[in-house]
């Protein structure tokens, strides 16, 4: 028998669905991504660089159509934020948003975020993370899929500066529980959500249209706020 030396190919959280794009989204990518958009590479991100300033860096994984992000951009643009996102349209929509709020701290990145942190973003250079309402994966057989797992608990904590947070929302009760489990296990990894930090921020996440469909279907939200611990 002859085995294969092809790598294995690792678990993804997403599907990549090219959903329809429209001309607005595509004119924004177009013309708005040379500026807000950072190139696929495998170079270290230098922060300076990319947003021509020194500040705070938070990120937002999986922004969809960028409402919360634009949102917290405009709210604190003292703070440099980076969205990334896997699905083209979304891109295109935040881009519209962007360029609409005239705003300066932002860019996007398309691609996997679990890769992007391992191979470009440096070790404690992040002042928060965002993860709002990722893909469940429902199905028992395919809950390896969810994104939150040990070892992206372990590498979020790394890429966060002490006493930066980790910020999550999910509409689906047995992910939340799932993510209490592991986020509470993970080394260097405080549960916040209920101090005046947590509060604070989960007061301040914008509620989204998503988030809106699934409260009028009885859906009970749930944030979660950790801490990197000093």
């Amino acid at each position: 028998m002859t085995l294969s030396t092809r790598p294995l190919r690792s678990i993804r959280s997403f599907v990549r669905r090219e959903s329809r794009i429209t001309p607005a989204q595509v004119r924004a990518l177009g013309e708005l991504w040379p500026r807000y958009g950072i190139p696929e590479g495998q170079a270290p991100l230098d922060w300076r660089s990319v947003f021509g300033r020194r500040a705070q860096v938070v990120l937002e994984i999986g922004f969809g159509n960028g409402e919360a992000l634009a949102a917290a951009a405009a709210a604190h643009p003292e703070i440099n934020y980076l969205g990334i996102e896997v699905h083209r349209p979304g891109a295109g929509s935040l881009l519209r948003r962007i360029e609409t709020g005239a705003m300066e701290n932002v860019r996007l990145m398309l691609g996997d975020a679990k890769e992007i942190l391992e191979q470009r973003v440096a070790d404690g250079s992040l002042t928060g993370v965002h993860l709002f309402f990722p893909d469940p994966w429902p199905k028992k057989r395919h809950h390896k899929r969810r994104l939150v797992q040990p070892d992206f608990a372990a590498l979020v904590t790394r890429k966060l500066a002490p006493g930066g947070y980790f910020h999550l929302a999910t509409d689906w009760p047995a992910y939340a529980e799932h993510m209490e489990v592991v986020l509470s296990a993970t080394p260097g990894l405080a549960d916040v959500s209920r101090t005046a930090q947590g509060q604070a921020l989960i007061a301040e996440r914008l509620s989204t249209r998503f988030e809106q469909r699934g409260r009028k279907l009885g859906h009970e939200v749930r944030d979660l706020v950790y801490s990197r611990k000093a």
